[in-house]
């Protein structure tokens, strides 16, 4: 049986990645099904369900955070389709990870816009 956490972050996922979260939690399954769901109860059902920020803002935190990062490509570049299906535009992800040079330098700003030109190219 799913807990209630499972379901609302279930639902949320949705909502923010439409199916492509599903990708990332089926290939935890068979090695990691306890993480896999960590990550829909905690961050999703948590976290994204809280009503301070919408979704469009927590997508721009958390593109500017893995940016920031400069090593989370594979994580950026889910939350990069994230940002874009709950409604960020091309230009806006840039701006953000262009504002990323200021606070985390170029080579992460390089890094993500890197990773944000193979995710446009798939739209």
């Amino acid at each position: 049986m799913y807990s209630e956490r499972f379901i609302k972050g279930r639902q949320m996922l949705q909502q923010v990645d439409g199916k492509g979260g599903d990708a990332v939690i089926d290939s935890l399954r068979d090695i990691a099904p306890d993480f896999a769901r960590y990550l829909i109860e905690f961050p999703f059902g948590d976290i994204y369900s809280r009503s301070e920020l919408d979704l469009r803002s927590r997508e721009i935190a958390t593109v500017a955070a893995l940016t920031a990062m400069g090593n989370a490509a594979p994580q950026l570049k889910v939350h990069i389709e994230a940002a874009l299906h709950v409604g960020l535009t091309q230009a806006e992800i840039i701006e953000v990870m262009m504002q990323m040079a200021v606070y985390a330098g170029f080579p992460a700003a390089l890094n993500g816009l890197f990773a944000a030109k193979e995710v446009f190219a798939r739209q």
